[in-house]
């Protein structure tokens, strides 16, 4: 999707880090796969490439999603919110797995009247897909 003009930056407002939130959701199913956050050079190189990358707060650096786990995310489309401070990105999840724990997404538990409750199966464990855990 490489867009030459780059004035549609203008228009995202990042938070006092630099970063914008980021909402994650599998185009066909609709499904939402995770919450992760962006910078502007993530946010470029992501439309450039229409491979996701995102900012790790915790690991204080850029990732690919599927960079170790092969479940990369293919950039369908992006989408602004009314503030121009939250994104919707619309992708294709490669592998059917989003999250680290070997789920389809990040969002797998439902509170209910007993307290939190698991509502989604790992559908592969993450020793085999991360070499390193």
């Amino acid at each position: 999707m490489q867009i030459k003009d780059r004035t549609w930056l203008e228009k995202i407002k990042y938070n006092q880090d630099g970063l914008i939130p980021v909402i994650t959701q599998d185009e066909e199913t609709g499904r939402i796969l995770m919450l992760a956050w962006m910078n502007e050079k993530t946010l470029k190189k992501t439309v450039d490439e229409e491979i996701v990358t995102y900012w790790s707060r915790s690991r204080r650096k850029n990732w690919t999603k599927g960079e170790e786990s092969g479940h990369i995310q293919t950039l369908v489309s992006v989408q602004l919110d009314c503030d121009g401070d939250a994104l919707l990105l619309k992708v294709k999840q490669r592998g059917g797995i989003a999250c680290h724990t070997g789920r389809n997404s990040c969002f797998y538990s439902e509170l209910d009247k007993s307290g939190w409750k698991t509502v989604e199966p790992v559908l592969k464990n993450p020793k085999e897909i991360y070499q390193n855990e």
